[in-house]
């Protein structure tokens, strides 16, 4: 892992926040490269995985802000890439509902203690995962919009859960990417918009931020390579294995807590 620091240029490190190190932010850049080509070869679990490292490494009151701004980046990219496959119907009901759910979020976040925050993610994309939401929840998109957006503000990766919505619409491989990434971009940046206007001060963690969302976009790049080489029946296998995989790494994590 000493290794990996070397690729954080000095000047980049002298500009780190305090108490992340170098070789930290190394670890950052791996997993957000790794989670945006998680994401974008089989449509879910990178958001989570990168949520996971950065709990360990990041304080945990800029975990949520920090990590809901580098997902915005990521999914940005990858909607770009893939934007002429986003099933823009979908879109104008889940704008809806992500208002409201940020609005009411944001008028009720307060700060959680880190094993709260860590219980709290894992038991959400849990629930999301295994139990499944309601049939009636994931056909309707302004509702789906809503539920993600206002629990997004306390526990930051909801992509599980839009997820469940965007399948139901049983749309191609390309178009289900496509589509949660536009959806996820939406919400973070609400999201994003939200914690500014609730104060937390971005700044520091500008050079953070635009080092992975660099790595990110570069994974990204990488795994529509992959899913470019799918089959749309290889894509739900893939889809199903990173599910269960999420749901198994979450159910250990909140277990050893």
């Amino acid at each position: 892992m000493s290794a990996l620091a070397g690729l954080v240029p000095e000047t980049l490190a002298s500009l780190l926040p305090d108490g992340l190190s170098a070789l930290a932010m190394a670890g950052l850049m791996v997993a957000s490269f790794a989670g945006s080509f998680i994401t974008a070869s089989m449509g879910i679990g990178g958001g989570v995985m990168l949520l996971g490292v950065m709990a360990v490494l990041l304080p945990p009151a800029a975990l949520i802000p920090v990590h809901g701004v580098v997902q915005l980046g990521s999914n940005t990219g990858r909607a770009l890439l893939l934007l002429r496959s986003v099933d823009r119907a979908a879109l104008p009901g889940f704008v809806v509902g992500a208002l409201i759910g940020c609005a009411i979020g944001g008028a009720v976040v307060v700060d959680l203690p880190p094993r709260f925050v860590q219980l709290g993610v894992g038991l959400f994309v849990l629930w999301s995962i295994v139990l499944k939401p309601p049939k009636w929840l994931a056909r309707s998109g302004w509702l789906a919009g809503g539920v993600s957006s206002f629990l997004t503000m306390f526990f930051g990766a909801t992509g599980p859960f839009v997820a469940t919505y965007v399948k139901s619409l049983a749309l191609p491989r390309h178009a289900h990417v496509a589509t949660q990434a536009a959806m996820m971009t939406i919400q973070h940046g609400l999201k994003v918009a939200m914690f500014g206007l609730l104060g937390f001060a971005f700044g520091p963690w500008a050079w953070v931020i635009l080092a992975l969302v660099a790595a990110g976009f570069a994974g990204t790049y990488a795994g529509r390579r992959v899913l470019d080489r799918m089959s749309d029946r290889g894509f739900r296998r893939a889809l199903d294995v990173a599910l269960c995989l999420l749901a198994a790494r979450l159910i250990w994590a909140g277990l050893t807590g």
